[in-house]
């Protein structure tokens, strides 16, 4: 059973001056919100006083930590300071590295805006630091008044999608709709441009470039015909969700175009095999299940590891996924128009709802006036409060997501925050990898290093650019999609036989990063008689796929690496690796 972790000593009155150090932390941390994959975000403010002396942030998975990159800013000022951090502090690096930077820092005091809400890592920090003579004060345990509910709400909203995964097992959904004075999304003969102003489709573009996808309907489709881009260089690009039962679909329909950003069509199992076979070929995702509901979409989004799902669907849809308790927050905008017509589309369906005692309710809303129009927004479900269910430090390690069967143990890593993160080729762990000319290159991560190698040797100028680009790209996310975005649009750059050699690539770089940091290596090692699969559900080729489907070559590479390792070690591999072979 989980316990509630409250601490015994007393509570401490947060002034104004630590509330604001707070609202400033939470402002930082929502900077990189849009440039990089959704993920935990995090802030830091190192003040003496009043006085702030140091900020960081983390602008996306596989970069440098928040608290590192503010101890460095302060030098000597760190020592006896005050940190304020909006996020328990919780990496991938496998060293406790944000730690141990605010320890040897010699930071006297640290303000908690939030528990990480991540089981691995939560109260993980907060202990460490308080072993080390550190005092810590959390918002909302330690420091209790008045003065922190702004500053605590802060922390809340700007990591509302970490929360809300963890604690409903779905992404953060957001249902976006555009609609008239008489709440008309489109005239009676479905047209719909343009319903809001310029102003508030500049919004949009916002909402869709903080998002990890954006859903809509089939109708939507045929209706529309929508791009669903951000309209801006650079920044994440969300990946597109086309839900449709039948798959009849245009022939023709831009979010074919896969140039522009990755296509995932959802549908039923065994619907139009021949459409499937030609979206395959034009590189858009298909992906069927036994159902196609809302609440089955969105767990396997989960799964893929999505944090802030967009939707940007009609009424049709819109109204099963509101019934299944997928859709946590509404934005609308209200523009000053009205179009009339009794068969005029409204943004939501049939619910079922009779009387108007059962009409749903928004909390936290907000107003605020968009150009000419009005954007109203608020939340169907209330942000989940993780306070009260902490679990005790021994029932959140790692160890717990082995396999409790009979079989072989499966340790599962994917995303570079899970417990295993540090396994990910978009860990933050720069490698040396020698180049042609003999010299050593420092490359930021192994996907760094893997998406170059995909153009080394091509005499183009687009190529060796792209590499450039690749190589000062700031997160691992970024590199990968300036790489498959090139390998995408002009195939012929890429170099002869690099599906041959890519298996290679990826073995030297892995090699390099677990010989580089004996951190890694001895995690590698302690693994000894699991098995090790990539939990991409995507990936058929580095991963192990949604149902167990896929190569798993990253997972094999890995414990290949975990056997030299051993052999070093002991003179003999002692890891029977053909256990994996046999159950692929």
């Amino acid at each position: 059973m989980a316990l509630c972790i409250k601490n015994l000593m007393p509570l401490v009155t947060c002034s104004s001056v630590d509330s604001d150090h707070m609202l400033r932390a939470a402002e930082l941390a929502d900077k990189s919100a849009g440039y990089t994959a959704p993920h935990p975000n995090a802030g830091c403010v190192i003040a003496r006083g009043s006085k702030v002396v140091a900020e960081g942030f983390l602008y996306g998975q596989g970069t440098r930590a928040a608290e590192i990159k503010a101890v460095e800013q302060a030098k000597e000022l760190a020592k006896g300071s005050t940190a304020y951090v909006n996020l328990e502090p919780g990496d991938c690096h496998g060293d406790d590295s944000s730690v141990n930077a605010l320890i040897q820092a010699g930071v006297s005091k640290v303000v908690v805006g939030l528990r990480h809400p991540l089981k691995h890592f939560r109260g993980k920090a907060i202990k460490a630091l308080r072993d080390a003579r550190i005092e810590v004060n959390v918002l909302g345990e330690d420091l209790q008044n008045r003065n922190i509910q702004e500053a605590l709400r802060a922390c809340q909203l700007v990591n509302a999608p970490l929360l809300y995964r963890e604690a409903c097992r779905i992404p953060f959904s957001v249902l976006k709709y555009a609609m008239t004075l008489d709440g008309k999304i489109a005239a009676s003969t479905g047209h719909a441009a343009w319903v809001s102003s310029k102003t508030s489709r500049k919004r949009v573009f916002e909402a869709r470039s903080r998002s990890d996808a954006i859903v809509v309907g089939g109708n939507t489709v045929r209706r529309d015909n929508p791009r669903l881009t951000t309209r801006q260089e650079g920044g994440h690009i969300p990946a597109r969700i086309v839900m449709s039962r039948s798959l009849k679909l245009p022939e023709d329909a831009n979010l074919w175009d896969v140039s522009a950003g990755h296509t995932i069509v959802v549908t039923q199992h065994g619907a139009n095999r021949t459409f499937q076979q030609r979206l395959a070929r034009k590189g858009v995702e298909v992906v069927e299940f036994d159902m196609l509901t809302p609440k089955a979409v969105m767990e396997y989004c989960y799964d893929r590891g999505f944090l802030y799902v967009l939707w940007e669907c009609g009424g049709s849809l819109s109204a099963p996924a509101i019934e299944s308790s997928v859709i946590h927050k509404v934005i609308a905008f209200i523009a000053p128009k009205i179009i009339g017509g009794v068969t005029a589309p409204g943004p939501v369906g049939e619910l079922g709802m009779v009387e108007m005692t059962q009409a749903l309710n928004l909390s936290d809303v907000s107003f605020e006036q968009i150009g000419p129009d009005m954007l109203i927004s608020g939340y169907l479900h209330p942000i989940p409060d993780l306070m009260p269910i902490i679990p005790a430090m021994e029932a959140s390690s790692p160890e717990l997501m082995l396999s409790a069967s009979d079989g072989p143990n499966i340790i599962s890593f994917y995303k570079a925050w899970n417990a295993y993160g540090a396994f990910s080729n978009f860990s933050p762990h720069p490698i040396k990898m020698i180049s042609k000319c003999g010299d050593y290159v420092t490359w930021k991560s192994v996907e760094h290093y893997y998406q170059a190698q995909k153009f080394e040797g091509v005499q183009d100028f687009l190529a060796q650019e792209c590499i450039e680009r690749i190589k000062s790209a700031e997160s691992p996310e970024e590199a990968a999609r300036i790489g498959r975005t090139l390998e995408r649009q002009r195939p012929e750059l890429v170099r002869d036989k690099w599906e041959s050699v890519k298996i290679d690539v990826m073995y030297r770089a892995l090699k390099c990063k677990f010989s580089m940091y004996p951190h890694l290596s001895s995690l590698l090692v302690s693994t000894a008689g699991s098995i090790l699969v990539e939990a991409s559900p995507h990936d058929l080729f580095w991963g192990g796929g949604q149902e167990g489907e896929g190569l798993n070559h990253l997972g094999r590479l890995l414990m290949r690496i975990r056997a030299e390792l051993l052999e070093d070690d002991s003179g003999s591999s002692r890891i029977n690796l053909s256990t994996w072979s046999s159950i692929v």
